[in-house]
């Protein structure tokens, strides 16, 4: 019998519930209980912390989490691996082991450092990886993402507790398999898997029917189970969820997640392996429980992702309901009358003009572009955004929009929140460092261990494509939503799109009407500038990546949607050709 332990995901991000490590201690039977808190965005709203609050710089919910679970953490023998240290990763170590000595209790807390790289750049010409810009010298913060060995070798030692700075998400999961399973660095095959096995799980309820295209089917949003990932020394994984909760685990809940901010399919870099997911296999073995097997890995790229973050002036966003007739009309002349009052002030007082600004009319259609908005809706929510270098310009603007609900069209409310404040934009941009100039260090029991990185041949070659169905039309029109599930997400300034057919003979179909130049076309009012599109035969999916589609991403962007979670949604309307035989299949 092949060796196997269960993993808990119990967070996907900074802010997700407090409820489901709790659940997964007292209802997973895990071994290990992990958490992924960081964002790209979020290295650097903890620097600024750390910069005014030099003990601080860490995710506090984490040590308000599992400080009351210590005691049955400690009981049970479960481990906790989790990425909160952020930019400070002792501090959090401390800060927990003082709650836990109040208790009378003693983890053994490892730290893993060494992905603050923003000293060894400083000075030095980089340009982003994306873009190809300069990188501007001014960094807020420029962090490494290290991978899973550290987090092992920790465990190793024997940690109860690793906190992490910046590390890719997967790593919490595949540390404690590589640790396990003595893993070596060129097992690339099962390297890949306990990857997948991370990126599965790392964004928390969305495995297990959170966010997934049919919500109508998915029980129980009020208790939804959180993800076991069942991890097997033989490369093979179970993805589940403890018993008696909500949600649902199945083959396209899973499809969607494996698809989930992923760009080449079969180049998934990590910095350990270069993961092959193309022909990765998906197989309900029970009731709420998906096998996932048929991962492939080659050697690493010897690169690192450096994620770096400076500051970039202001952002303002505010929202206001338009209730009545012509609503959309009467949305539209109010937002651009508050922005042509502003920029009028800003004349005045001698201030330059906006950066960038934004109308967005929810409700009426505009997040399709502007050509589709309807004027027969009769409920909107007017979205006002706007960008400048200087906070006061920001200011002026957010004075002048509450005064609207007497200056202006009728039928204004909804002025819930006040005037709003203006906050920092943090752009963010990403480039590569060789490995061999990052060493990672396990900080134990008052010794400290380098983890360096394994010497490897770099390996970007692709290997034979496996055999791909060919393109089919037909005479008769469904919307993708019958033939195909699909989510979205972002990265930086793109967006990606994952479609999964719902029967393997829709997928012929599919390609022949979502080609490159289809999804570009539709989604024209991004700016985006280019589209790649992925196969991934082994579960029936396409894989596209939008660039330049995102107004900047993150928290520099205007969009109403900064994240592209709403693009897969928005393509399920596209009309697929097929035959009659089956437009009837699919409308049962």
């Amino acid at each position: 019998m092949t060796r196997s332990i269960r993993v808990g995901c119990a967070a996907g991000f900074w802010g997700d519930t407090r409820e489901a490590a709790r659940q997964l201690v007292t209802k997973g039977d895990i071994d290990y209980l992990v958490f992924d808190f960081l964002a790209e965005i979020t290295m650097a709203l903890l620097a600024r912390i750390k910069a005014k609050k030099p003990d601080a710089g860490y995710v506090p919910d984490f040590i308000e989490i599992v400080a009351p679970l210590l005691p049955d953490l400690m009981q049970r023998s479960i481990k906790v691996v989790s990425n909160a240290g952020g930019m400070n990763p002792q501090a959090a170590a401390d800060e927990l082991s003082r709650r836990a000595q109040s208790m009378g209790l003693s983890p053994r807390i490892a730290t893993v450092t060494g992905d603050d790289v923003k000293p060894f750049v400083i000075g030095k010409s980089v340009t982003d990886m994306f873009t190809g810009r300069p990188v501007p010298e001014a960094l807020t913060s420029a962090n490494a993402y290290l991978g899973a060995f550290p987090i092992a070798e920790a465990l190793a030692l024997g940690a109860d507790i690793v906190i992490t700075g910046r590390c890719v998400d997967s790593a919490v999961v595949a540390g404690p398999a590589i640790a396990a399973f003595n893993i070596k660095p060129d097992d690339y095959d099962r390297l890949s898997a306990m990857s997948l096995a991370g990126h599965l799980v790392e964004c928390g309820a969305q495995v297990t029917g959170g966010i997934f295209t049919d919500w109508q089917d998915v029980p129980g949003w009020d208790d939804i189970g959180f993800p076991i990932a069942i991890l097997h020394e033989d490369g093979t994984i179970e993805i589940t969820k403890p018993q008696g909760t909500g949600g649902m685990v199945s083959p396209l809940t899973v499809a969607e997640q494996l698809l989930y901010e992923i760009d080449d399919p079969a180049a998934y870099r990590l910095p350990e392996v270069i993961c092959d997911w193309r022909n990765v296999q998906l197989n309900s073995i029970n009731a709420d429980c998906v096998r996932v097997t048929g991962c492939k890995g080659r050697a690493p790229s010897g690169q690192l992702k450096v994620s770096a973050t400076a500051l970039d002036g202001f952002r303002l966003m505010s929202t206001i309901t338009i209730i009545g007739r012509e609503a959309g009309p009467k949305a539209q002349r109010t937002g651009d009358a508050i922005l042509a009052r502003a920029r009028r002030l800003l004349t005045e007082r001698n201030l330059p003009d906006f950066t960038e600004t934004s109308v967005d009319i929810i409700g009426a259609g505009t997040v399709y572009g502007a050509s589709a908005m309807t004027s027969t809706a009769r409920d909107v929510v007017l979205k006002i955004g706007a960008r400048h270098k200087q906070e006061e310009a920001l200011k002026i603007l957010a004075g002048e929009i509450v005064p609207a609900a007497t200056a202006m069209a009728q039928g204004l409310t909804g002025f819930f929140a006040g005037r709003p404040a203006p906050s920092p934009v943090f752009h963010g941009f990403s480039f590569l460092m060789p490995a061999l100039d990052v060493t990672p260090h396990v900080v134990f029991e008052d010794k400290e261990y380098a983890v360096p990185f394994a010497a490897a041949p770099p390996s970007d070659t692709v290997p034979a494509f496996p055999s791909v169905p060919e393109d089919k039309s037909g005479t008769d029109t469904v919307p993708l939503i019958r033939l195909a599930v699909g989510r979205s997400g972002d990265k930086g300034n793109n967006a990606n799109i994952g479609i999964i057919a719902r029967r393997e003979h829709y997928l012929p179909f599919i390609k022949a009407a979502l080609t490159d130049k289809a999804v570009k076309d539709f989604f024209a009012m991004t700016g985006v500038n280019r589209v790649e599109r992925f196969d991934l035969p082994g579960i029936a999916a396409l894989n596209f990546v939008l660039h330049n589609c995102l107004g900047g991403g993150g928290v520099v962007s205007l969009r109403i949607d900064p994240q592209g979670k709403g693009f897969a949604q928005m393509l399920m309307d596209f009309p697929v050709p097929v035959t009659p035989q089956i437009a009837k299949e699919c409308a049962a």
